[in-house]
């Protein structure tokens, strides 16, 4: 899908849960380790590879991470769930990094947890939030979650990846994007037939409160989705005139997934944030 791979990594959060991450860095190394990192944090039922697309080509010699919320992809599912475990799971891959001047560009759920994060960690040096979920027609949001929490199983590997479907469902993405998500997302279950990557379980927790805007200081981008169901227009204006340092970008022919919908549209968007953000303060003799 991309020039460069990435490496696949393992660590543990602050409370001792086994997460997985992919990384992609320069070859440059010194270079990479000057700016800010980027991690992407994906949408409930997703994983790391929905970002496969995307993440080799962020520019900016920039180390770009993506993690497995636990519960999801590759890291480990706890049989306790507990509200505010994913905010652990961030805190532990930026503990792992050594550094808090992160950058996060996180989707529906993973903009939550990014949105909270940033609320209580002013070091984060950027924040962008793609349609976090705000203002939804009514049912929306409640009707994703019971399909997603119903998580059916297949008999073979293939036809589970032939039925893997976007929740809510995404209209414009293409078929080797889809194949390629849904090839990541499929495993063997105990009883020997395919199931998704996901615990169904963690849709049933209330969520997480919701910070107050103005104690997120960084600049914020809020990116909609011209046709999401999820985060309405009234509820993205008022939400990014309440953040100190925000601004506000539609994108167009896009629903919830913008990532998988118009995935070139939201590189240029990002990549333009990325451009305006003032570089990183290393202290002299810095090796981070």
């Amino acid at each position: 899908m991309s020039p460069r791979e990435p490496q696949s990594h393992h660590f543990e959060s602050n409370d001792g849960v086994r997460l997985h991450v992919l990384l992609w860095a320069e070859d440059d190394a010194s270079a990479t380790r000057a700016a800010s990192p980027v991690i992407l944090l994906h949408g409930g039922g997703a994983n790391a590879h929905w970002w496969d697309h995307l993440a080799s080509r962020i520019p900016g010699r920039r180390r770009v991470l993506a993690l497995d919320f636990r519960g999801h992809g590759d890291s480990e599912h706890p049989a306790r769930r507990e509200v505010g475990a994913f905010s652990l799971d961030l805190e532990g891959l930026v503990r792992w990094l050594g550094r808090e001047d992160v950058i996060l560009v996180g989707h529906s759920l993973g903009a939550a947890v990014a949105f909270d994060h940033a609320s209580r960690f002013q070091a984060t040096a950027g924040l962008v939030l793609v349609d976090l979920a705000r203002g939804s027609e009514k049912g929306s949001q409640r009707r994703s979650r019971l399909a997603l929490a119903l998580r059916r199983t297949y008999r073979t590997r293939e036809e589970a990846i032939e039925r893997f479907r976007f929740l809510p469902e995404s209209s414009h993405p293409t078929e080797a994007l889809r194949e390629h998500i849904a090839r990541h997302s499929v495993r063997l279950e105990e009883d020997g037939r395919w199931g998704y990557k996901f615990d169904p379980a963690w849709f049933g927790l209330p969520s997480k409160p919701r910070p107050d805007p103005a104690s997120v200081v960084c600049p914020t981008l809020l990116v909609r989705g011209a046709e999401s169901r999820l985060l309405s227009p009234e509820a993205a204006a008022e939400l990014t005139a309440r953040l100190p340092n925000g601004r506000l970008a539609e994108i167009p022919e896009a629903g919830h997934h913008v990532l998988v919908d118009q995935p070139e549209r939201l590189l240029t968007v990002v990549e333009a944030f990325l451009d305006g953000l003032a570089p990183p303060i290393r202290p002299a003799g810095s090796e981070c």
